[in-house]
């Protein structure tokens, strides 16, 4: 695999939510630190710990799910010198399904090396039912 460089976090996010949406293995692990302290949790799922569970675990995400475009809310970015905290709320439609799906709330740690801007650890969970859809928008 083949390690993409980010020059800032948002650089690594935004490929993080295009390769989501394109469903692409590689492209998604291009992103995360090659580290086995990176860690993950999907929302429902228990935490993945490690370079290869993280994969798989993606992989698996994206043999199940359809097509999906996200639309992210209320983010809160902190950034220092060697790492970065994204936290937002997740929109997502899926392809072929009429009724939006709840909202997910997420974090997403980045870590600054040599390679520049990677992610270290994502957790997404079920957002409350008072988290709705109406609020600002960022598209990717």
């Amino acid at each position: 695999m083949t390690m993409r460089f980010f020059a800032t976090p948002q650089d690594a996010e935004a490929a993080f939510y295009d390769a989501l949406e394109r469903a692409d293995l590689e492209a998604m692990m291009a992103i995360w630190a090659e580290d086995e302290e990176v860690t993950c949790t999907h929302p429902g799922g228990g935490r993945l710990a490690g370079f290869a569970a993280v994969r798989e675990g993606w992989r698996q995400t994206f043999a199940s799910l359809q097509r999906v475009s996200v639309r992210l809310t209320d983010a809160v970015q902190r950034q220092g010198i060697l790492l970065a905290l994204h936290s937002m709320h997740e929109h997502y439609a899926v392809q072929g399904e009429a009724a939006p799906r709840p909202p997910v709330i997420a974090s997403n740690v980045y870590v600054r090396g040599a390679q520049g801007w990677h992610l270290l650890s994502r957790h997404a969970s079920a957002a409350p039912a008072a988290v709705g859809a109406d609020s600002s928008a960022t598209l990717h």
